[in-house]
């Protein structure tokens, strides 16, 4: 057990080699927050070393201007592992050397010590928001996915987060058993000791940032086995390259609701437990066969009977594709007690155009409006509005031309998804460049901080243009 004299010691030896620190700046105290050193610089310690109890103690050195005392600490460690517990006497005997009065600290006199087996790799520490830890204290989990090759994400039940590694100058330890002062009762009338064990410390912890998820994989691994319709004569259905859901989430750096959403966006569908998206030529057949039968019906494309539609399309297609084909194109409402399904317009519009433009480089512009109006349902209107994010209109170019661009085909990386836009076309206006730039903002973030960022503006014909800030190779 050490005594007052060996207290008096360890401030000699303190006094003889930083004498002009040691005078007043001495104080054991926790740190206002989780018991972590502060990264602002201001905090310094030193350490020095008894013969006689084979220990090290740390001063902790700072100034009492900017960091009032506000809890004690005793920071001590043994070289031999579980150092003996300091006592109250030698605690009160530090103060009274340091000329610190007792009575403007806390009650409670906080000492350290490190565990058994103790090292820097047993833990790892994660900066959390009050979003994820109110997810966490609620029982629920919180998942990393990526492959080897791609850098790792946290994902939550419905959002993701991007993962990085900060470095920290300050030592950060684990102290499951320390409180913080306000943790810390004030009703206690007489100064105490309290224990707590160092579980494991580290120089580093991980950040974490909400971002979009990465869902361009989705559609790669999809894709590798579209669903082309049922097996002719009885033919086995081939699984090979098919996922199930769980699959999917060990694949895809996205958060389970995520995913689910971006599998309705691509209009995927689960197939005997596996989720698959449908060949673009059989889609198109599948809404052929509906809009084909609207129009033999005379029926109005805001109210296409559901029970009616699989009766007189079962016997060319499987029902649950008749079923899937309207769900993906029209909304769902029930009347009567009857299910019917509103067409959207935009969507049948949509697609129409899609199957037009997908075998050709370039259409006449107006040739092709005139085309796309004479192949969707009567009483449904084109519009080039209907076509933003899936394809271009040049009017530069006499006559002015179109051309499939679907944004899902672009980068997802921000600057690799600039630098192939400017590729493609040198000047754009804001009008056309955002909705290709649209789904790369954060939560925060407009396409105009991403235009700023991202590309120089100037003005072309009175009209405000973007082009790339650097060079672009093609």
């Amino acid at each position: 057990m050490k005594t007052r004299s060996s207290v008096e010691e360890y401030f000699r030896n303190a006094v003889r080699l930083c004498p002009m620190e040691v005078s007043t700046r001495v104080y054991f105290a926790t740190t206002p927050k989780f018991s972590f050193l502060p990264a602002n610089g201001e905090l310094r310690a030193r350490k020095f070393y008894d013969k006689s109890t084979q220990q090290f103690i740390f001063f902790l050195l700072k100034t009492p201007t900017k960091w009032p005392p506000g809890d004690i600490l005793c920071w001590t460690y043994s070289i031999r592992g579980l150092l003996s517990m300091r006592t109250l006497e030698e605690v009160q005997a530090t103060l009274e050397i340091a000329k610190l009065k007792e009575e403007d600290l806390q009650k409670t006199i906080q000492c350290l010590s490190l565990g058994e087996n103790v090292s820097s790799a047993d833990y790892c520490l994660m900066e959390l928001d009050d979003t994820l830890c109110k997810h966490l204290e609620a029982g629920n989990s919180l998942v990393i996915r990526g492959d080897k090759d791609e850098h790792a994400v946290l994902c939550s039940g419905d959002k993701t987060y991007d993962l990085k590694i900060a470095d920290t100058s300050n030592l950060l330890l684990f102290l499951p058993g320390c409180k913080t002062p306000e943790q810390l009762s004030s009703s206690q009338e007489s100064t105490h000791l309290a224990h707590a064990q160092i579980w494991g410390f580290c120089n580093s912890y991980w950040e974490v940032r909400r971002q979009r998820p990465k869902m361009k994989k989705l559609l790669r691994v999809l894709r590798e086995n579209p669903y082309e319709g049922p097996a002719l004569g009885g033919q086995q259905e081939s699984t090979e390259k098919t996922y199930t859901m769980d699959d999917l989430l060990e694949t895809i750096q996205a958060s389970e609701e995520e995913l689910k959403n971006h599998l309705r966006a691509i209009h995927a569908c689960q197939i005997n437990g596996r989720w698959r998206v449908l060949d673009s030529d059989y889609e198109m057949k599948l809404l052929g066969h509906v809009t084909q039968l609207v129009d033999s019906e005379s029926w109005s494309c805001s109210k296409v009977p559901l029970q009616t539609s699989l009766e007189e399309l079962g016997p060319l297609e499987p029902r649950e594709m008749i079923e899937h084909c309207l769900n993906c194109y029209g909304t769902r409402y029930i009347e009567n007690n009857d299910v019917f399904y509103a067409l959207e317009e935009a969507k049948v519009c949509r697609a129409t155009a899609l199957m037009l433009l997908k075998n050709a480089i370039k259409f006449n512009l107006r040739e092709f409006q005139e085309v796309w109006q004479q192949s969707v349902p009567d009483g449904m209107s084109t519009s080039l509005d209907q076509l933003k994010s899936f394809a271009l209109v040049d009017r530069t170019s006499r006559p002015e031309t179109i051309c499939l661009l679907r944004v899902e085909d672009l980068p997802e990386d921000t600057m690799e998804r600039f630098n192939h836009l400017f590729t493609l076309r040198e000047k754009w206006t804001e009008e056309d460049i955002t909705p290709y730039i649209a789904d790369l903002c954060s939560e925060k973030q407009t396409t105009g901080a991403l235009l700023t960022k991202y590309a120089r503006s100037s003005m072309q014909n009175g009209i405000k243009v973007f082009n790339s800030r650097r060079p672009i190779v093609t």
